[in-house]
């Protein structure tokens, strides 16, 4: 169920658009009184329709964890690259800019267009249509013999399907889990995505000494068997309440939070349930559509959140972090390894297990005190990465120093614990809970969309950028976070517990930032008066 529901509702009949349908959702309870509390058990089936859902996470992670090792792989090489002066197979600068980045521009279009199918046929049918994308896109790649342009369109296309994932797959879960686990279980996403990231590392060392095109075409094809378990998970999934609600579909409503929650559908806990999913809907449609003028001219200081968004996700991709997860084996060819690969599991082992610190310290610590403790000790990383690659990592007659080599995996594996329990969930976090329903899916979708767009320029460049100076390039990242710690500090309001209505009240007082964590919403008699 969506947090407006869960938060704002209050507890008097909400008059629907027909007698039927109001007669329907009116709650049993008395006003005032509890509902019996569920346990954990009450909660497993529930938890694993969600953990299921955000399978989605682990489709786009596994594409981020495989293509650094493809194009590393010798038979890559020689079907998509270039003879080089030295007789050797590589592919270009170029090529693996254009063949990597495109993805993310794919991503933006899906994330931006593609997902308003969700609001036509429901968010079950809108994950398996992505699916279906996800397939066409892996076999054009697959398919591919020598025509790297292939290779570029098919990852145009899966990017579409990542892109409308990445966007469904944490509604459906915020629409579905209860209030209770609703942070965890949507968490889970960007676990999912870690996990992805970590398998698709393990499976790229699995068949990098394999001699022909199974090298990467065995990692791509397995891409097939995550889309067609999705797809047949959703069959079992019950639709989002809030879809249906929204679609008048009560009884189906009814139904699918008795399934999810193991009741009947006359269960009291139903009744309530619809009754503040319908609230919020009503909510919504007193506010109306905005205009995207509005993301301007709004109050209280709307064009101030929709800036922080854009800023927080821009920022969240000058981490650094795609970097390394995308051209992690060949960094570290360049640091003297012998496998790179191995260093590339042993990154995204750190990445996944860090996730459930990531988990904790959000709820726990807060929004804002999250992410700057990440900025400042990713800066910290950054900086001591830079500096030995550009120093100390090369001898004079050009051998690599071994020793300040592992200390830049090491120092990689700090950075990337600190990104994963950090700015990894906090800054969509943040988003999620900033815009008041009226302009919230517009300002969500620009917040995002500079974050894919900015992804599709760092991946483009970075082959470019660190062929002409080399690891220098990791002073753009620390900078980057550098400014971080003042922009969260200085810009960034703390959200943690609020309601969309308080985080309204918080920016209408003009509570600066730095104060806004102690601050305190006020009562209904203070509003009034």
């Amino acid at each position: 169920m969506s947090q407006q529901a869960l938060t704002t509702a209050d507890t008097t009949p909400v008059q629907s658009h027909t007698d039927k349908e109001s007669e329907d959702i009116q709650p049993v309870q008395a006003i005032g009184q509890a509902l019996p509390e569920k346990g954990f058990k009450d909660y497993i089936l529930i938890s694993f329709f969600c953990l299921l859902v955000a399978f989605g996470g682990f489709v786009f992670g596994f594409d981020t964890g495989t293509i650094g090792g493809f194009l590393n792989m010798s038979d890559f090489q020689q079907r998509f690259g270039e003879l080089n002066e030295a007789g050797n197979y590589t592919v270009s600068d170029i090529r693996t800019g254009l063949i990597v980045s495109v993805f993310n521009v794919g991503c933006c279009i899906g994330g931006l267009f593609l997902s308003k199918i969700a609001e036509i046929y429901g968010r079950r049918i809108g994950l398996m249509f992505s699916m279906v994308i996800y397939i066409v896109g892996i076999a054009v790649q697959i398919s591919s013999q020598y025509q790297w342009y292939q290779v570029m369109v098919g990852r145009i296309i899966s990017g579409l399907a990542v892109g409308t994932v990445s966007v469904l797959s944490p509604m459906f879960i915020s629409e579905t889990a209860p209030k209770s686990l609703r942070g965890p279980l949507v968490c889970c996403f960007q676990l999912c995505i870690t996990l992805g990231i970590f398998l698709g590392y393990c499976i790229c060392y699995g068949t990098k000494d394999l001699t022909d095109s199974k090298q990467w075409r065995i990692p791509l094809g397995l891409c097939f068997l995550w889309a067609l378990f999705l797809i047949v998970g959703m069959v079992f999934m019950p639709e989002s309440p809030r879809y249906l609600v929204e679609k008048s579909r009560i009884d189906e409503a009814k139904k699918s939070i008795a399934r999810s929650n193991k009741v009947e559908s006359e269960d009291p806990f139903v009744y309530n349930e619809v009754h503040l999913i319908q609230a919020g809907i009503d909510r919504e449609a007193l506010a109306g559509s905005a205009s995207w003028m509005e993301l301007i001219t709004g109050k209280p200081a709307i064009f101030r959140r929709v800036i922080m968004g854009i800023t927080l996700t821009s920022l969240q991709q000058l981490t650094g972090i795609n970097y390394f997860f995308y051209y992690g084996t060949t960094i570290f060819q360049a640091v003297g390894l012998e496998d790179s690969f191995q260093t590339s599991i042993i990154l995204g082992t750190v990445n996944f297990v860090s996730t459930f610190a990531g988990i904790w310290a959000i709820e726990r610590l807060g929004r804002r005190v999250t992410l700057l403790i990440g900025s400042v000790f990713m800066f910290i990383c950054l900086l001591i990465y830079s500096c030995i690659g550009s120093i100390n990592l090369y001898r004079a007659d050009g051998s690599t120093n071994q020793t300040s080599g592992n200390v830049m995996i090491f120092i990689t594996c700090v950075y990337i614990f600190f990104f994963a329990s950090t700015w990894a969930g906090g800054c969509y976090t943040i988003i999620s809970e900033t815009y008041p329903l009226r302009i919230r899916a517009k300002a969500m979708a620009v917040a995002t969309g500079a974050n894919w767009m900015l992804g599709f320029l760092i991946s483009m460049l970075t082959p470019m950028i660190t062929k002409a100076i080399n690891f220098y390039f990791g002073f753009v990242f620390s900078g980057s976070m550098l400014v971080s710690c003042f922009f969260v500090y200085f810009f960034v309001c703390e959200t943690k517990g609020l309601t969309l209505e308080e985080v309204d009240q918080l920016y209408a007082a003009r509570v600066a930032p730095w104060k806004s964590t102690n601050w305190v919403p006020p009562t209904e008699e203070e509003v009034d008066a």
